[in-house]
């Protein structure tokens, strides 16, 4: 499905560098993404040259096909989650990494309380799906940070804001401070999030905040557990929510706060238009848990 996903946003963009941005690829792995499924179908479905992208005659026939697929590969994924969780009262939450302590166990008490007899079933999802499974109908709701890719397709309520730390190497020399100015930090190699997380890997890198000083990526991270072991190796340097601290385990990796630049939001995300009861219900736990 990538590899459609991939080719219907090249040909209704006409532009390898605008599907590259609207999809949050690099524009060479777009390009081989494309490649592979010419190669696939024994056919060219694009002409380009350095001005211009044009869909060939197996393009064009393809394009109506591959968009509707799309739609109804994704609409079933929807449906087969949201009738498994009917009938087993099973209301599934995405997440990317352990929430604020305590959190967490505060929502579903509170939704217990709203909807006896009805489970929350946990997905992890790694980070190069900043929607933690929403978009592809994998869940029902996600706890994510903001902000996520193509955010203008959920709704959301922000839970709480939380100051974003410096996760360091513990033989770093900046673990001396007991908090690290952002200008300190500039010229430090970082471990970032996937290019596919768009704006919420330039938000964990602090992008807002650089102005010309254009983040150095020294190594890219799926999950909380690859920064953590890239940090204690000494590879770079990360941002991470304040309260992330306390999954850390050992002494490799060091935090401290970094005073002057905005803090995270988690929230709640959930489809626009939803209308199911256990939907509403969950996002009110969230709003009475966290008030």
């Amino acid at each position: 499905m990538r590899d459609l996903r991939y080719f219907v946003a090249v040909a209704e963009e006409l532009s390898f560098s605008a599907a590259a941005e609207r999809l949050h690829v690099s524009q060479p792995a777009l390009s081989k993404q494309i490649r592979l499924l010419e190669r696939s179908l024994r056919s060219a479905l694009l002409r380009r040259d350095r001005r211009s992208v044009a869909l060939t005659a197996a393009g064009v026939a393809l394009l109506p096909r591959a968009q509707r697929l799309l739609a109804d590969w994704g609409d079933a994924l929807g449906e087969v989650g949201r009738a498994a969780a009917g009938e087993r009262m099973v209301l599934q939450i995405g997440v990317h990494s352990n929430l604020a302590p305590g959190l967490f166990e505060r929502i579903s008490a509170r939704f217990a309380e709203l909807l006896p007899g009805w489970r929350i079933g946990v997905h992890r999802s790694d980070w190069d799906d900043s929607s933690a499974g929403l978009r592809d109908g994998q869940v029902d709701l996600a706890l994510v940070w903001l902000p996520v890719a193509d955010q203008d397709r959920y709704a959301y309520r922000v839970l709480l804001a939380e100051p974003r730390w410096v996760a360091l190497p513990a033989d770093h020399p900046l673990t001396a401070e007991t908090e690290v100015a952002f200008t300190d930090l500039l010229t430090e190699p970082f471990v970032a999030l996937p290019e596919a997380a768009g704006p919420q890997r330039e938000f964990w890198l602090a992008a807002d905040a650089r102005r010309d000083n254009p983040a150095t990526v020294a190594a890219v991270a799926n999950n909380l557990a690859e920064v953590f072991a890239a940090v204690a190796a000494g590879t770079g340097i990360a941002l991470v929510a304040s309260s992330t601290s306390e999954s850390s385990t050992g002494g490799d990796v060091v935090f401290r706060p970094v005073p002057g630049i905005r803090p995270g939001r988690l929230a709640a995300l959930w489809r626009l238009g939803e209308q199911r009861g256990a939907v509403n219900a969950f996002v009110r736990a969230c709003r009475e848990a966290t008030e």
